[in-house]
């Protein structure tokens, strides 16, 4: 059990990221490539021995949030019941407060923590809604704060870990854990390489000399916990089921996956990028449904996701999100391949790399769209910057339906990249954001 260090305030911060490639393919397996963003969250914990908790949530230029309540109402029969909490903050349309103090809920219960009440201050430059981990940078912030209030040794993937249980189980928003790993782990002037199986985490990619990735918002608000990117989820583990089933995995084997975690015993390990693309097209993905109910697939299959539900009333687009993570994954070693050959080539030979990076990233943002996750204004962006000189590649990030662009430039194109910029600031009387 952690014990409390002496100091009375503690604080720590964490960056948003942006999601370079991989994106909505990290639940099923995929190689993601994310890089920090200069824009941070910093957190100040102050413990308490009263149960009082007292949240201060400074974002952006507007008046604060605050909240005050007595922790042991979060608590089920003065233990930590995850669904309880969420059941709580939700029905007092206080949820933005989970992301803090979910973070002591989850040390409560998964560390043995003694907590007894804390006063917390929020200072965050990551914008909601943004599509760079807004959410991610506050509960790792806020878990690094309190691991050092409790004086706990948390290994490198195991903090992220928990902040994304977090996010799944007391804000309720099903997102995996590239975002944590990336807010956790990142470095400036790197890709972070994961292969989200669940958390293996590859050294850190240097991002070439002359090369910029840098995100404009769309200013259209996106949200991991929205109806569309659950449903798209759904569908990627339902067609998973469905080839799993099909290669002699029983309905046991599946159930002893969704409630143990547990995914060796199944086919490609449980995890739809273990598919190689060649595969794919040769033998399985005719298997697959073009939709299918949730009803339907409930009758003969069980989904291994521990986070969404199979609502039985929706219709389901099976394949098309099914494909996404097969090919997005081949895409993400193919964009590595490309950036480990880049500082050796010869400048004509750069150019057709940059081309053919740019490629990838136009090809993933066009998949995001046939998934049902994409955004009008977010295909104007990227529409705009194909014409552009200096800028290669173009795609959406993160969880999609808006949020933010990511450009991939060259030096030169540093510039045309800021006019874009400026260009739909001004015609849509934004102050849209720039990373």
């Amino acid at each position: 059990m952690g014990t409390i260090a002496a100091s009375a305030w503690i604080e720590a911060s964490a960056p948003g990221r942006l999601d370079v490639m991989g994106g909505i393919a990290d639940y099923s397996g995929s190689l993601v490539l994310q890089m920090p963003i200069a824009q941070r969250t910093k957190v100040k914990v102050s413990l308490r021995t009263d149960y009082r908790c007292k949240i201060k949530s400074y974002i952006g230029p507007s008046e604060p949030w605050t909240l005050e309540f007595d922790f042991r109402d979060l608590l089920a029969n003065n233990h930590v019941d995850y669904t309880y909490a969420q059941k709580y903050l939700s029905q007092r349309k206080q949820n933005w407060a989970g992301y803090i103090i979910g973070c002591a809920l989850v040390l409560q219960k998964e560390k043995g923590v003694e907590f007894k009440g804390a006063t917390f201050q929020v200072h965050s430059e990551v914008p909601l809604g943004k599509g760079v981990s807004s959410s991610a940078s506050v509960e790792v912030a806020t878990m690094r704060a309190l691991a050092q209030a409790f004086q706990l040794s948390l290994t490198h993937t195991e903090l992220p870990t928990l902040a994304q249980r977090v996010e799944n189980f007391v804000v309720g928003a099903p997102c995996g854990l590239m975002d944590q790993l990336a807010c956790h782990l990142g470095e400036p002037g790197n890709f972070l390489p994961i292969v989200c199986q669940p958390d293996l985490v590859e050294p850190l990619l240097p991002i070439p000399q002359g090369l910029h990735f840098v995100g404009i918002d769309s200013g259209v608000k996106h949200a991991v916990s929205g109806h569309q990117y659950g449903n798209v989820r759904s569908a990627a583990f339902m067609g998973y089921s469905i080839l799993a089933s099909h290669l002699g995995a029983s309905k046991r084997d599946l159930e002893h996956a969704l409630h143990t975690g547990e995914r060796n015993h199944l086919p490609f390990r449980g995890y739809l990028c273990n598919i190689s693309v060649n595969e794919f097209e040769a033998t399985l993905r005719h298997i697959l449904p073009g939709t299918l109910s949730g009803k339907e697939f409930l009758e003969k299959y069980v989904s291994i996701d521990p986070v969404t539900k199979i609502n039985p009333d929706v219709t389901y687009n099976v394949r098309v999100c099914s494909d996404h993570p097969v090919y997005e994954n081949k895409r993400v070693q193919d964009f590595r391949s490309l950036l480990d050959a880049y500082p050796n080539q010869a400048e004509r030979e750069q150019k057709k790399t940059l081309v053919a990076l740019g490629s990838l990233m136009h090809a993933a943002h066009e998949s995001y769209s046939r998934c049902g996750l994409g955004s009008d204004r977010t295909d104007e962006i990227v529409a705009l910057a194909k014409n552009a000189s200096g800028i290669y590649g173009a795609k959406i990030t993160g969880g999609g339906q808006g949020g933010t662009v990511c450009l991939l430039t060259d030096t030169a194109g540093q510039q045309a990249a800021k006019a874009l910029h400026q260009s739909l600031c001004e015609k849509y009387n934004l102050q849209l954001a720039w990373f």
